[in-house]
Formats: structure tokens, C-alpha cells, sequence
């Protein structure tokens, strides 16, 4: 067995562990990498330290040509079913993901040219890259997905758009925009890596064959998007920024005012000849304000005839800045309710707002402040969004909201501000704890909810879970407000209720940030709690799935010092369960083994009245798992099948398909790992029996393989 081929089984299974079929698949590979090379070797996780296994196992694999048969049948199991790789999934061709463009569109004719000369400037290896540039309200946005919508014949496999929300507290990070770039090309999140270093790798082999355009816009460094970028010869990147930056090698592509007789051609399409006429008188004076800038053009064209408020004698904008000029007019025709909601809204960056919050905020009905949030939208001091499930949210442009928090703070005083902050945090406390409790109410993680009258009843806890999931960006800003307002017990039940995200839905890259948050504050304010524990539990769960394992290993163990000192034995047996399943990630099978015998002889302790008495049985079957697990890593596969199949009854009796399919797998691998096919198979046939409408479709697809192999084992031997 060459050594490049031991390398692409280890890598190519190390890159699939989103998934529990990946799982099984990387700690399956640890067991045999002990058994060959004779001894525990860790778990690779930087490529030198992957190429150093390897050349171990390949060694040995030349020395023993019994076992080189045996790790040639391992690896076409596990390395077909990992993940489905870059070349996994078929691209949703033609589907547009481009915002929608606008209807009137005048001038750029020049930078209209630029983009088309680079779109199809012969391939020579370098990425086809362009950088479109220009001050905030210049249409730079605009101009970028107007060419993409006027080219999509270009652009047969996809047009992909991504918002790094650059210089603004909500900045998304580069894991996270991957991430969602590979979602609009139809990958599944269990097909993605979980480590952020192998997520740039693996999106430059999805589209290596793709004609696609992507564009990110309000870019603010070439740090942040070099992990994006590909040379692919048919891929065209489109960069939105405020202004040029340093290391980044693409056609600039300026954007300027808008020339007078071009501003005057936008406000004719915009209204009609006669109005513009009209407006003779002031024309002049709204050209100067707005210079040149398309977004202050639309937002005056509704008041053209009408004198600009606070317009200065020389009629140019104030303070240099049209669109904050332009935010003044539109302020000024608002109603006093309204403009009071412009205002309040604008006191914290919140990412996506809906009427839920600002009913909240402004202290009126949800129908309300739906149909103030629309007029906000309509005078183009809100931005508005539609979600798939048809769902409005809204959102400010940078400087439109600095002009709202500005006028807040002379308006609303710095109480007034403050007020309406709090009253959106509790809104998200609120909302946060009743959909995690909805989403997984049978777990002691998730906060008890507020309970208070205005928070949603959700119909199942997929749609708590949704709620979450479009609520995860507010929900991180809240928990960045609560540290910044002094309020840490917010925090810290903001933080518990991201538990269901983390379990079901993924997002690690975009909670680490609140999660580290939070655990920072519970150890400030709650030391020795069983907040603080559960808090380092998350983190340390977080922190094991995106494969940093040595900043794991330190909030697993924080967690379970926290948790002892609160005497919560069912928090502390879990944490110390945390670091067994951290401990088998890392092939430290002993040590996992060590941990789940001590997470029991806590569990053993908990009374009849102590917290969380009616979770042992369940939770002492799962350590029972996890030996079995444990024990099968150290190839001592009778004991591993006797810890497996006391789990197994349990599950069985409790009427727990998704841990008895678990379980079953598990046996099946022990018996795969002795060359036992006959014995495997009807393991196998029961698994993906009990995973039937399961929605389980990666363990199935790992059933399967397995399957495929106790088949031609039967075969081989027959």
C-alpha cells in the first residue's frame, strides 16, 4: 500500500466528520491505525502530522501483506462514505442566488466594460477577479449584481452572492460565508468539513469545473476573502468594497458620482419627464445635495418639488455625506411614531430586525410596527429582505443607521437609548429561551423559557429550530450587548438557549464568538456554577466539532471543576462525558475509556430527589455505549460487544430508534473489525431496518457500504 494512498484515505476521512457516519469512520480509522502500527498514535490534525501517520501505517502495511488486504477493505468502506467529497453533489445549474437588481439603472457604462473584459479574459491561472470600489450610496452593490443578472447566460452553473458585512459589528467570518457559499451550490452541511482550515480546499475543488459568478460584497480586506478565492479558469469573483485595499490582485473598478445629466436621466426614470420638469426650481439644490450618489437620488425623487429640510444655503450635502443627508430628508417627513421607531431601532447593529422586536422596542402592536417598518423601507431608511418562508426583515445601511443612532441620542436622550436597548435584549432572552425549550424539551441544557405572553408557541420543534436558526445572528448580537450593558445572567441564558443550534444545526464558526462570550462572563460573575459549567460544556462541544481539540480539552475540564463545585452531579457527569467523546476523536481510546468509567460512578451517586434522576438510566446506556465504543479502539472486541449490546437492550426497551440504529452500527463494526461478515450482516439489515423514514440519510449510506462489504466478504468465502 504506497503511501500516497494510506494519505488520501486519512485525509479524505478526516475531511467528513460533519456528519455521524464520518464520525464513526474517523474513530473506526483510529482503531486501526493502533492495531497496525502496534501502539496509540493521536489523531492527526495538522497535514505534517497526518503525513507522519501515514507513513507509519504504510510501513507497516509493506512489512505485513495480511494486513495491507485487511486496510484495502477498511478504507473502501470508510472513505466512500466519510462524505460525498467535492465532486459529491450536483450543482443547482442556472438557479439565481444574486439579489434582485433594480428596475432603473443609468451611466457606468465604462465599468460595465471593465467587468465584461475580465469575465472573459483568457484563462492563465490567475483568479478572474474585479474589484468594484466606491464611497457608501454609490450603487457599487448595485452595479455588481446588475452586470451578474445582465451576463447569467454566462454563468450556466450558478450565481452565488455572500454579504461579509465588512467593518461592521456583524462581519461574518470566513468559515461562515464559505459555509454558505457551498449551501447556495446545493452541498449539504454534512458534507462540508468541520475544520475551518479544510473548508477553503474542499470549496476550491467543488467549483473547480463550474462556470459560476460569485460576488461578495462590503468586503473590507483581502485577508478576509483570500480563503475565497479560486483561479478556477470559469469562475468570475466579483469584490464590492468602500475603497481600494492592499493585497489583492484584481481589475479595479471604480465607482464615482453620478454626472448631473446621468442623475437627472435616473430621477426621469424614476418619476417622468413632467415631474422633473416641474421641479425646475429645485433641481439644482437636490442635485448638489444628493451628489452624484444613486441611493440619496431615489431616496429624494418621492419630495423633488419639495424644498430639502435643513438644506444648507450652497446646497451641498451635509457634512460631505449624501447619504446621511439624504437619511435627514426622508427623517423629516416621518410621522413622529415612526421617526421614534427609526430612531430606537438604530441604538444597537442588530443584523436581520422584524416586526416581533420593534413592537417590542417601540412599544406598540406587531401589525403596527410591521406597517411602520414597511413605510421605513418604502423612504429607503430601511432595507428590506424576504426570506424563503416569505418573511420580511430589515436592515440599515451603515451610515442611515450612525444618522438614527445620532438623532437617538439628541432626541431619546442616552436614556431613551439605553431603554430601548434593554427592551430589545429581553425581547431576544425572551424569544431565545421559549424556542430552545420548544426545540428540545426533554433537555436539561436548554434554559427554563420566560415564559412571558408575548413570546411565539411554535407547532413542532423543527420550527422552534428554524426560529432559532434565523434568529442566530440577532441572538450573537444580543449576547455582545448584554456583556457590553453590564448585564452577564442575559448573557448567560442567551448562551444556553444557542445549545440546540450547536446540537441540531451546526453554525459552530458563527456561535464561538457568543459562546466564548459567555463562558468568559460566567466564570466573572458565576464561578463555580452550574451556568459556568454548562457554559464551558458548550464551548468544549463547539470547540471539539470544529477540531481545535486542545482549547476543547481545557473547557471540558473547566466544566467539570464547575460543575462538581456546584454539586450538579448530572452537569458534572457530562462534562466528563464531554471529554471521553473528545478523547475518541483524538484516538486516546484508553483515556476515553478512563472518563466514561468516571462519568458513571458519578451518575451511581444522583438520589432519587436530586436533580435529574430520571435521566440516569438513558444516560448511563449511552456511557455504556461509549465503552463499548472506547473498548473497540483498543481491539478488545468481546468486551466492547458486551458493553454494546447492555446499551442495545436499553435502547430497545425505551423505544429509542436513533440509538438503537446507533448501537447496532457499533456491533456491526466489531464484528467487520474481526473479518466476520455473516455475523456483521444481520446487524447491519436491523439498523437500516429501525432507521426506516428516519430522515437519517448518512447512516443509511454508511449502512449500506457496510452491507456492500459483508456481501463480498460472503462472497470471498463461499
Amino acid at each position: 500500500m504506497s503511501l500516497t494512498a494510506v494519505s488520501a484515505v486519512l485525509g479524505a476521512v478526516g475531511s467528513g466528520m460533519a456528519n455521524e457516519a464520518g464520525r464513526w469512520a474517523w474513530e473506526s480509522t483510529g482503531g486501526y491505525v493502533r492495531r497496525i502500527v502496534g501502539r496509540e498514535i493521536p489523531a492527526p490534525v495538522a497535514p505534517g502530522e497526518l503525513d507522519a501517520v501515514a507513513l507509519m501505517v504504510s510501513e507497516q502495511l509493506r512489512r505485513n501483506p495480511g494486513l495491507a488486504s485487511s486496510w484495502t477493505a477498511f478504507a473502501s468502506r470508510v472513505s466512500s462514505t466519510g462524505r460525498g467529497g467535492a465532486a459529491g453533489f450536483t450543482p443547482r445549474a442556472g438557479q439565481p442566488g444574486l439579489p434582485a437588481s433594480t428596475r432603473f439603472f443609468t451611466d457606468r457604462k465604462e465599468a460595465l466594460k471593465s467587468l465584461d473584459r475580465e469575465a472573459s479574459r483568457r484563462a492563465d491561472g490567475t483568479p478572474r477577479l474585479a474589484l468594484v470600489h466606491g464611497a457608501e450610496g454609490m450603487g457599487t452593490s448595485t452595479l455588481a449584481v446588475h452586470w451578474g443578472v445582465r451576463q447569467a447566460a454566462l454563468f450556466p452553473d450558478g450565481q452565488l452572492y455572500a454579504d461579509l458585512a465588512g467593518g461592521t459589528t456583524a462581519a461574518r467570518g470566513t468559515g461562515s460565508v464559505l459555509r454558505s457559499l457551498l449551501r447556495q451550490l446545493g452541498v449539504p452541511d454534512e458534507e462540508m468539513p468541520t475544520a475551518a482550515g479544510q473548508l477553503s480546499e474542499f470549496f476550491r475543488g467543488c467549483v473547480a469545473d463550474l462556470r459560476l459568478l460569485i460576488v461578495l460584497d462590503h468586503v473590507h480586506s483581502a485577508a478576509q476573502i483570500r480563503p475565497l478565492l479560486t483561479s478556477a479558469p470559469a469562475v468570475f469573483t466579483i469584490v464590492v468594497a468602500r475603497s481600494p485595499f492592499p493585497g489583492l490582485d484584481a481589475v479595479r473598478v471604480p465607482v464615482g458620482p453620478l454626472a448631473d445629466k446621468d442623475a437627472v436621466r435616473l430621477l426621469t426614470q424614476l418619476l417622468d419627464k413632467p415631474a422633473v420638469a416641474a421641479a425646475r426650481a429645485t433641481l439644482p439644490s437636490v442635485l448638489a445635495r444628493c451628489g452624484g450618489s444613486p441611493y440619496a437620488l431615489r431616496a429624494a425623487a418621492p419630495r423633488l418639488a419639495e424644498p430639502a429640510s435643513g438644506t444648507p444655503a450652497s446646497g451641498t450635502p451635509a457634512a460631505g455625506d449624501p447619504v446621511r443627508a439624504a437619511a435627514q430628508d426622508s427623517y423629516g417627513a416621518l410621522d413622529p411614531e415612526t421617526a421614534k421607531l427609526y430612531r430606537l431601532l438604530a441604538v444597537r447593529e442588530w443584523p436581520a430586525l422584524d416586526a416581533a422586536v420593534a413592537a417590542r422596542v417601540a412599544g406598540v402592536a406587531p401589525e403596527d410596527a410591521e406597517l411602520r417598518l414597511e413605510e421605513l423601507a418604502d423612504g429607503l431608511l430601511l432595507e428590506r429582505n424576504t426570506t424563503a418562508e416569505g418573511r420580511a426583515r430589515y436592515h440599515y445601511r451603515p451610515a442611515v443607521r450612525r444618522h438614527a443612532e445620532s438623532v437617538a441620542v439628541q432626541e431619546d436622550g442616552i436614556a431613551g437609548c439605553s431603554a430601548a436597548m434593554a427592551r430589545a435584549l429581553r425581547w431576544y432572552v425572551d424569544l431565545s429561551t421559549s424556542a430552545a425549550h420548544q426545540a428540545l424539551p426533554e433537555s436539561w441544557r436548554a434554559p427554563e423559557p420566560t415564559g412571558t405572553r408575548e413570546t411565539p408557541a411554535f407547532e413542532s420543534r423543527g420550527e422552534a429550530l428554524d426560529a432559532l436558526i434565523a434568529e442566530s445572528g440577532n441572538l450573537i448580537q444580543a449576547v455582545h450587548c448584554a456583556e457590553e450593558s453590564g448585564d452577564p445572567a442575559s448573557a448567560v441564558r442567551l448562551c444556553r438557549s444557542l445549545w440546540p443550534l450547536q446540537l441540531k444545526a451546526g453554525r459552530h464558526e458563527t456561535l464561538l464568538p457568543a459562546l466564548r462570550a459567555g463562558a468568559r462572563l460566567a466564570d466573572a460573575h458565576l464561578p463555580g456554577s452550574a451556568d459556568a459549567g454548562a457554559l464551558h460544556a458548550q464551548l468544549a462541544h463547539t470547540l471539539t466539532e470544529l477540531r481545535l481539540w486542545d482549547e476543547a480539552e481545557v473547557e471540558a475540564l473547566a466544566a467539570a471543576r464547575a460543575e462538581e463545585a456546584a454539586g450538579h452531579k448530572r452537569g458534572h457527569a457530562s462534562a466528563v462525558e464531554f471529554l471521553g467523546l473528545l478523547r475518541l476523536r483524538q484516538w486516546r481510546f484508553q483515556e476515553a475509556y478512563d472518563c466514561f468509567e468516571e462519568a458513571d460512578a458519578v451518575l451511581v451517586t444522583i438520589g432519587a430527589g436530586d436533580e435529574g434522576t430520571a435521566d440516569v438510566p438513558r444516560a448511563r446506556a449511552l456511557l455504556e455505549r461509549h465503552r463499548g465504543r472506547a473498548l473497540r479502539g483498543l481491539g478488545r472486541f468481546e468486551e466492547s460487544r458486551q458493553r454494546l449490546e447492555t446499551a442495545l437492550r436499553h435502547f430497545r426497551a425505551d423505544g429509542d430508534t436513533y440509538n438503537t440504529a446507533r448501537t447496532l452500527t457499533d456491533l456491526a463494526e466489531t464484528w467487520l473489525d474481526e473479518s466476520d461478515t455473516a455475523t456483521a450482516r444481520p446487524l447491519v439489515e436491523a439498523a437500516i431496518t429501525t432507521l426506516s423514514g428516519q430522515s437519517a440519510e448518512y447512516h443509511v449510506a454508511y449502512l449500506r457500504s457496510m452491507r456492500e462489504r459483508c456481501t463480498a466478504g460472503e462472497h470471498s468465502t463461499g
